[in-house]
């Protein structure tokens, strides 16, 4: 049994699918936020924005208990909240850590709408999280 089978056991079919079309909808809009985070102008909303996308995707994966979501999307609005104390705009090595968290999110959604029977390996690079963000 895949990862969605065992969500529509748990949990009604309309959660389900609601967090589907949800976190579909939140990877699809991170990547032009991140990119844009070295627009000095663009740099304060878009961390905002994503920093509240992370956190959005974490409270629903943690409704559903998604255990690799909840740690990646902790591990992203955490970083995130970092970076809002900035001034920006963000470094290339900040924006190429979060297209890489955005691909990882990318694969998740692809695992789940499969009904893989394992999230995706984590992206090791990720965990070599940038100690400068702007």
């Amino acid at each position: 049994m895949g990862i969605l089978k065992q969500l529509e056991l748990e949990y009604s079919y309309d959660i389900v699918d609601e967090f589907v079309s949800h976190y579909t909808l939140m990877c699809d809009i991170m990547e032009p936020l991140i990119i844009s985070l070295n627009r000095p102008e663009k740099y304060s909303e878009n961390v905002k924005e994503l920093f509240r996308i992370f956190h959005n995707i974490k409270s629903a994966a943690g409704y559903m208990h998604i255990e690799p979501i909840i740690k990646l999307t902790t591990l992203a609005e955490d970083v995130c909240d970092e970076a809002r104390k900035l001034e920006g705009p963000a470094n290339d090595g900040f924006i190429d850590w979060l297209l890489l968290v955005n691909d990882q999110f990318a694969k998740y959604r692809v695992d789940i709408e499969n009904d893989a029977t394992y999230f995706s390996v984590l992206e090791p690079l990720i965990v070599n999280i940038p100690q400068k963000l702007d």
